[in-house]
């Protein structure tokens, strides 16, 4: 599967590592968190790890499709801006400065409305024209085709592809298109073969939910379950049976369990843990499940992040 890591050096001898792994993923089995802790036994990062203490815990889902995949950014009083629009460089993979300039351009949208008496409530187009005609589009669509390469073409070929896509500067006279989604990528489990992670050690490696402790998530437990099903049915009567419950692995939080009531399994969710990653929003293989805004406040609080 295609993956990318990183490792950054902060203030106070701290350091930020985190393990990408692209949820177009065949293997039913796969659990990206187990494979970020497998991560921090490799000889170059277990050097740097090694007598420090772990104080933060954090994950979510990267927007990475580019222009291609960018939403509709102006809404009813509403203008969707930065990386949770997916204004990201996906070739340099950067995306700090393509946020930043998507929220000047916003200010300078909503700014002109006021000071044409606007009172709010109204969609800004005038939002996406600026976008278009700003150097943050020109170095999106010089980048639009690179994740789509990957998802097309494969790792190497798909590399061989984004090399010569910029050297000509990404004006290739076409725009790739992901083969599929990223819910129809997996394969059933009968055909998967099963993955034996290490046991962590406590030191490098840590379990699940120690980590998700670290990310100080919380939520009122009075409130309705902000992961919702669309037919409570389907986790149990078709994920189960044909992917042994992906859920259980792919979300980073321990959130889905299937556990086991008067000897029949039964789906859980623990939706105290989430972190708001939304990777189930988007991995289900049935779309069954739709992460909604919970009750404010609620959520992860990252220290140091």
């Amino acid at each position: 599967m295609f993956t990318g890591s990183y490792l950054y050096h902060l203030e106070n001898n701290q350091v930020s590592l985190g393990l990408i792994v692209d949820l177009s993923y065949s293997n039913p089995y796969t659990s990206p968190f187990d494979e970020f802790q497998r991560y921090k036994h490799h000889p170059l990062i277990k050097d740097v790890l090694e007598g420090g203490k772990r104080v933060s815990y954090g994950a979510r889902a990267i927007v990475k499709g580019g222009l291609s995949a960018l939403p509709e950014l102006a809404v009813p009083g509403g203008l969707l801006i930065g990386d949770d629009a997916g204004f990201l460089n996906m070739t340099k993979i950067k995306g700090s400065h393509t946020a930043m300039k998507s929220g000047m351009l916003a200010a300078e949208a909503v700014a002109e409305a006021l000071a044409g008496g606007s009172q709010g409530g109204e969609t800004l187009a005038s939002f996406r024209e600026k976008f278009e005609n700003s150097w943050l589009y020109d170095e999106l669509a010089t980048a639009r085709n690179t994740q789509q390469a990957i998802h097309k073409f494969g790792t190497l070929p798909g590399a061989a592809f984004i090399w010569v896509d910029q050297l000509f500067k990404g004006n290739m006279p076409f725009t790739l298109k992901d083969p599929k989604p990223d819910h129809t990528t997996l394969k059933p489990a009968a055909r998967s073969k099963k993955i034996d992670y290490p046991k962590p050690d406590g030191t490098l490696s840590f379990d699940k939910l120690s980590s998700v402790f670290l990310s100080n998530t919380n939520h009122e437990e009075d409130q309705p379950c902000h992961l919702q099903l669309a037919d409570p049915g389907i986790p149990i009567g078709k994920n189960l049976p044909e992917f042994d419950e992906p859920a259980q692995l792919y979300c980073p939080a321990g959130v889905y369990e299937v556990v086991e009531e008067n000897g029949k399994p039964v789906f859980q969710i623990n939706a105290q843990n989430c972190v708001h990653c939304k990777t189930c929003d988007i991995k289900d293989p049935a779309q069954n499940i739709t992460w909604v805004v919970p009750e404010g406040t609620g959520g992860p609080n990252y220290p140091n992040m």
